[in-house]
């Protein structure tokens, strides 16, 4: 181990923030970047080698497809919505030039509870944020109700027993980004 990689890498995780995707510009990750992002989202805790999630690339035209699916979902459920509203649902996923989905689902093993796999997915999510952020690009997991929104899973592709864990969203930051406040660990430990 590298004596000065560990105080960068620990002062990398204390420092590291999401950027709002109406903050982010291109360019977004080359193809090389975002298979090492991809790389770290499959290095993950995974008890019995199940891989219990995937993901999909929402990028260029494919943010625009996706924006439609969204908004024919909500303009289905909202009859009264009006066009500025409709509108703002198909740009759901246009502020970033890449998105990524995670996809969680669980396989039933006689070890491995749903829960350790959905935490797995998250798990996955999180290295996700952190790779682009290490690569210089703004990140931020979102969800919103089309995440857990079956019409829209199925439109995106997803199967029955398929869910989202999180939309990163991925781009070069259009500006300083601003912490915000964190939890006093005196607040959220406790000694047993």
């Amino acid at each position: 181990m590298k004596e000065n990689s560990v105080p960068d890498t620990i002062e990398f995780l204390k420092t590291r923030r999401s950027v709002k995707p109406r903050e982010m510009n291109g360019p977004g990750p080359s193809p090389a970047e975002l298979e090492t992002i991809l790389t770290v989202g499959a290095r993950v805790p995974d008890h019995g080698k199940l891989a219990p999630w995937r993901f999909i690339v929402f990028e260029g035209d494919g943010r625009a497809r996706a924006g439609e699916v969204i908004a024919n979902v909500f303009a289905g459920k909202n009859p009264q919505a009006s066009t500025a509203d409709i509108d703002m649902e198909k740009r759901r996923l246009m502020d970033a030039p890449l998105v990524i989905a995670v996809v969680s689902f669980t396989k039933v093993h006689p070890k491995v509870p749903a829960w350790e796999q959905q935490l797995s997915a998250a798990a996955s999510a999180m290295n996700i944020v952190t790779a682009a952020t290490a690569l210089g690009y703004g990140a931020n997991w979102l969800t919103g109700w089309f995440a857990y929104d079956r019409n829209v899973l199925d439109g995106l592709g997803l199967t029955a027993d398929e869910r989202i864990a999180g939309f990163i969203h991925i781009g070069t930051p259009s500006k300083p980004n601003e912490d915000r406040p964190r939890p006093a660990l005196a607040d959220i430990m406790t000694r047993f």
